[in-house]
């Protein structure tokens, strides 16, 4: 830049004293195409009013837009350390998000009604049963090997066996055993729950459900993991009976967060029992070898064993109803159980203890649960 340029803010005579001090620093800047006599000229002070208004405006554009290189050691041109704003909103949005994520936290598991957390973890009875009867019969194998955590140290089961099943029906029951894991999962994300009760799934023990049912010991006794159908018959024993339990239980519970779990495990709960149904539909007309009778009056019986052991009223149905009991009242078959409006019926923890301790007495533990049930309501009528 010329000489004859003013830097902004500056006279004459301060361009001239800085000169006076920095001799070198002013030869150091002398552009190598100047002649001598330029140099000289250029470096001679003028007064103001020598400077044309051409150069006062190229000195003063020089120096208003001039932008100072940065002076780092290893300049990125592409990075922008962040400001102090950016900064404090980054740590916002952070405190904001932990706080949300412990909120969920709390208010799904420590800020739930009491009467909720009782209600949820009384069906792990149930999912407890369904887990090892379908992992069992269909691969040999239960918690203790699959999800040994889940079980939380509970006595192993009594009597399990893998079943004589053909390869569709042991796909199936293999898939209901992985949905029931992931249902004991669900319901201990949010709340505690309890260990796997003692559970006696033996052929004794549904044998001496059969012979309740039919009022008479049956020759040779019913063995479940026999065949396709005994076992899909002996499916047919408990699904339905948690299906009616979370129904019953959904209108009690206070938190959404309850209501939405409840209504996940309904969900699938009910579509295992239409899977179950099916199957035994299709073959509602035949035989249950050795026994003089049809599939579908063993589940007849075994409805109306429930509904007795339940005392609650009709709330179960076999594969074939009469008439007045069928949809609409317009047709006997009966593929889903449901009230007059083809609605889910529902029952109390009494009623399923009822029914699954076999003894008609939500006080007295027996049948498939020798030391009754685990959790507050269970234990609470089993200390009565």
């Amino acid at each position: 830049m010329s000489r004859g340029c003013l830097r902004r803010g500056s006279s004459v005579s301060e361009e001239s004293e800085k000169d006076k001090a920095e001799p070198e620093a002013s030869e150091s800047l002398i552009p190598p195409t100047h002649t001598a006599g330029e140099t000289l000229a250029a470096s001679t002070p003028r007064d103001i009013s020598q400077i044309s208004r051409e150069e006062r405006q190229s000195c003063y554009k020089k120096n208003a837009f001039k932008i100072p290189k940065l002076k780092t050691k290893n300049h990125n041109p592409f990075f922008r350390s962040p400001s102090s704003s950016s900064t404090t909103t980054t740590m916002i949005v952070t405190r904001f998000l932990i706080f949300l994520f412990i909120s969920t936290v709390v208010n799904s598991t420590f800020n739930l009604p009491k009467s909720d957390m009782n209600l949820l973890e009384f069906p792990l009875n149930l999912e407890f049963f369904e887990a090892e009867y379908f992992l069992f019969g269909s691969m040999g194998k239960g918690l203790d090997t699959i999800e040994p955590d889940l079980a939380a140290g509970g006595p192993p089961p009594i009597g399990t066996q893998q079943a004589n099943l053909s390869l569709l029906v042991r796909d199936i029951i293999t898939q209901f055993g992985y949905q029931e894991i992931g249902h004991i999962r669900a319901i201990k994300k949010i709340v505690q729950g309890f260990s796997r009760p003692l559970l006696n799934l033996s052929a004794d023990s549904f044998a001496t459900v059969m012979n309740a049912a039919f009022e008479i010991p049956l020759s040779p006794p019913f063995d479940p993991y026999a065949n396709d159908i005994n076992y899909l018959i002996s499916c047919y024993v408990i699904p339905y009976v948690g299906l009616t339990g979370y129904v019953g239980a959904n209108p009690k519970l206070r938190s959404p967060i309850s209501r939405k779990l409840v209504a996940g495990l309904l969900g699938v709960e009910s579509g295992q029992d239409a899977v179950i149904r099916s199957l035994l539909y299709e073959r509602a007309n035949e035989k249950v070898v050795p026994y003089e009778t049809t599939v579908a009056e063993f589940t007849q019986k075994i409805s109306q064993l429930w509904d007795k052991l339940g005392n609650s009223g009709l709330k179960d149905e076999g594969l074939k109803v009469p008439i007045e009991l069928g949809a609409e009242k317009k047709i006997q078959g009966n593929v889903l159980a449901g009230d007059e409006d083809s609605l889910a019926y529902g029952r109390t923890p009494q009623e399923i203890l009822r029914i699954v301790y076999g003894t008609g007495d939500e006080h007295a533990p027996g049948g498939f649960y020798p030391n009754g049930g685990n959790g507050v309501i269970a234990k609470r009528y089993y200390k009565r």
